[in-house]
Protein backbone atom coordinates (compact mmCIF):
# COMPACT_ATOMS: atom_id res chain seq x y z
CA UNK A 1 0.00 0.00 0.00
CA UNK A 2 1.47 3.33 -1.02
CA UNK A 3 0.72 6.83 -0.55
CA UNK A 4 -2.53 8.87 -1.99
CA UNK A 5 -2.61 11.22 -4.38
CA UNK A 6 -3.57 13.44 -1.69
CA UNK A 7 -0.90 12.22 1.16
CA UNK A 8 1.83 13.16 -1.71
CA UNK A 9 0.83 16.82 -1.87
CA UNK A 10 0.80 17.05 1.65
CA UNK A 11 4.39 15.96 1.64
CA UNK A 12 5.34 18.29 -1.04
CA UNK A 13 3.33 21.12 1.03
CA UNK A 14 5.22 20.78 3.89
CA UNK A 15 8.41 20.30 2.42
CA UNK A 16 7.96 23.61 0.21
CA UNK A 17 7.00 25.32 4.01
CA UNK A 18 9.98 23.51 5.69
CA UNK A 19 12.33 22.56 3.74
CA UNK A 20 15.64 24.64 3.22
CA UNK A 21 15.59 27.39 0.22
CA UNK A 22 18.30 27.73 -2.22
CA UNK A 23 18.27 31.19 -2.42
CA UNK A 24 18.42 31.59 1.67
CA UNK A 25 21.58 28.93 1.41
CA UNK A 26 22.88 30.84 -1.10
CA UNK A 27 22.76 33.91 1.11
CA UNK A 28 24.21 32.16 3.79
CA UNK A 29 26.94 31.34 1.59
CA UNK A 30 27.65 34.70 0.28
CA UNK A 31 27.49 36.70 3.59
CA UNK A 32 28.61 33.96 6.18
CA UNK A 33 30.39 31.75 4.53
CA UNK A 34 33.16 32.07 6.70
CA UNK A 35 31.21 30.34 8.99
CA UNK A 36 30.04 28.04 6.96
CA UNK A 37 26.77 29.19 7.77
CA UNK A 38 25.08 27.65 5.41
CA UNK A 39 25.97 24.33 5.46
CA UNK A 40 24.28 24.43 9.19
CA UNK A 41 21.56 25.42 7.43
CA UNK A 42 21.46 22.65 5.39
CA UNK A 43 21.90 20.12 8.11
CA UNK A 44 25.60 19.25 7.69
CA UNK A 45 27.06 20.57 10.97
CA UNK A 46 30.40 18.13 10.81
CA UNK A 47 31.41 19.68 7.25
CA UNK A 48 30.73 22.77 8.39
CA UNK A 49 33.10 22.25 11.19
CA UNK A 50 35.78 20.97 9.22
CA UNK A 51 35.36 24.22 7.30
CA UNK A 52 35.45 26.38 9.43
CA UNK A 53 38.76 24.45 10.93
CA UNK A 54 40.33 24.51 7.35
CA UNK A 55 40.20 27.97 6.82
CA UNK A 56 42.92 28.66 8.53
CA UNK A 57 45.36 26.46 6.21
CA UNK A 58 43.58 28.08 3.02
CA UNK A 59 41.47 25.04 2.14
CA UNK A 60 38.83 26.67 3.49
CA UNK A 61 38.53 29.40 0.82
CA UNK A 62 38.58 26.65 -2.13
CA UNK A 63 36.20 24.10 -0.25
CA UNK A 64 33.88 27.88 -0.15
CA UNK A 65 33.94 28.58 -3.65
CA UNK A 66 33.35 24.64 -4.30
CA UNK A 67 30.44 25.03 -2.24
CA UNK A 68 29.11 27.66 -4.58
CA UNK A 69 28.40 24.56 -7.08
CA UNK A 70 27.18 22.23 -4.50
CA UNK A 71 24.45 24.10 -3.03
CA UNK A 72 21.42 23.37 -5.26
CA UNK A 73 22.29 19.33 -4.74
CA UNK A 74 22.63 19.28 -0.73
CA UNK A 75 19.37 21.35 -0.55
CA UNK A 76 17.55 18.53 -2.88
CA UNK A 77 19.12 16.40 -0.79
CA UNK A 78 18.19 17.69 2.12
CA UNK A 79 14.68 17.77 0.72
CA UNK A 80 14.64 14.71 -0.22
CA UNK A 81 15.54 13.63 3.50
CA UNK A 82 12.33 15.36 4.70
CA UNK A 83 10.52 13.49 2.01
CA UNK A 84 11.55 10.19 2.99
CA UNK A 85 10.81 11.33 6.52
CA UNK A 86 7.02 12.49 6.08
CA UNK A 87 6.17 9.53 4.13
CA UNK A 88 7.96 6.73 6.35
CA UNK A 89 5.73 8.38 9.29
CA UNK A 90 2.75 8.71 7.17
CA UNK A 91 2.95 4.82 6.02
CA UNK A 92 3.50 4.18 9.60
CA UNK A 93 0.21 5.95 10.58
CA UNK A 94 1.88 8.29 12.74
CA UNK A 95 0.06 12.32 11.94
CA UNK A 96 2.20 15.24 10.73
Amino acid sequence: MGLSTQDEILIETRVANDGPNVVLAYVFWFFLGIVSAHRFYLGRPGSAILQILTYFIAIGFVWWVVDLFLIPRLVWDKQERIRQDLALRMLSGRTL
